[in-house]
């Protein structure tokens, strides 16, 4: 079943069809309330997220502390992830208090962790904590996204991937794509020190940007290329990649503003965010 066939219960949001004098009314968050849990220390999730506001659709955002953001070592980056697994329940329970239509997780590497066995525990995870409203999750979006691109004849099979992370993140991500059906190509972790400074391209690729590592990582045998890690915002430059390299190249966050867009029955179609939302 595709993700976007769920219709939203009405009952937990205002009337969508109010109207006034005949006109319906365009008030806040009428057509979509999507909630939005995010690490206390990101800040890329909000900037992409507010650059894509269709008419009618609010994002409503909801910040985990982040105790922990050391992230210089695979030791340090498992102590992040084991942390803040108890304050994203709070931050869950607050954003419900303002009724969402739809829940998106605004960060990505607990998504990925244990394959995709771990990425389904999260989900259930997060799930019970929300209820029965619509979920979108980092590694279910992009899949959703590599999807929509084979449905119109893409052929994605090899992909490569770049990230913020440490190699024990490199290695579940591996892990969730190869289980996915995928053949990883290349994995290129930019060891990002801390979760605050998660968007610096700097380590092993001496500060490069996102363009020369995509040149490092691409070639003929490469269909598509994949970013994770939600504070590394590519969303602006994704889409010349993808003209430039004339195959799919999915951001992370746009994919997960895309996906519960569609999610919440939100077609619209907008330009310069990548042939996600300008065709599908």
């Amino acid at each position: 079943m595709s993700p976007f066939d769920s219709t939203i219960d009405l009952s937990r949001t205002r009337d969508r069809d109010q109207r006034t004098d005949g006109f319906l009314d365009n008030y806040v968050g009428h057509r979509a309330k999507i909630g939005v849990i995010i690490p206390s220390t990101n800040i890329s999730v909000e900037y992409d997220c507010q650059q894509i506001i269709p008419r009618g659709v609010v994002w409503n955002f909801a910040r985990f502390f982040i105790e922990h953001p050391n992230l210089s070592d695979d030791k340090n980056f498992v102590q992040f992830l084991e942390l803040l697994r108890g304050t994203v329940p709070d931050a869950v329970r607050d954003v419900l208090t303002c009724k969402p239509d739809h829940m998106m997780m605004g960060m990505s590497a607990e998504t990925f962790w244990g394959g995709v066995e771990g990425n389904d525990g999260f989900v259930d995870h997060i799930q019970q904590l929300c209820g029965d409203i619509g979920l979108t999750t980092g590694a279910n979006a992009v899949i959703s996204a590599i999807e929509a691109y084979q449905s119109v004849g893409h052929g994605i099979k090899n992909i490569a991937v770049l990230g913020p992370y440490q190699p024990i993140g490199d290695k579940n991500v591996r892990k969730f794509f190869e289980e996915s059906g995928f053949n990883v190509k290349h994995v290129a972790g930019l060891k990002a020190d801390n979760a605050t400074d998660a968007i610096a391209l700097t380590p092993e690729f001496g500060g490069q940007g996102v363009m020369d590592v995509v040149k490092q990582i691409d070639g003929d045998d490469v269909d598509a290329i994949i970013q994770v890690g939600t504070n590394l915002s590519t969303a602006n430059i994704f889409p010349t990649l993808e003209k430039w390299l004339e195959k799919p190249a999915i951001s992370i966050n746009t994919a997960c503003c895309w996906h519960a867009l569609r999610a919440c029955g939100v077609n619209d179609q907008l330009d310069g965010k990548g042939r996600l939302f300008e065709e599908f």
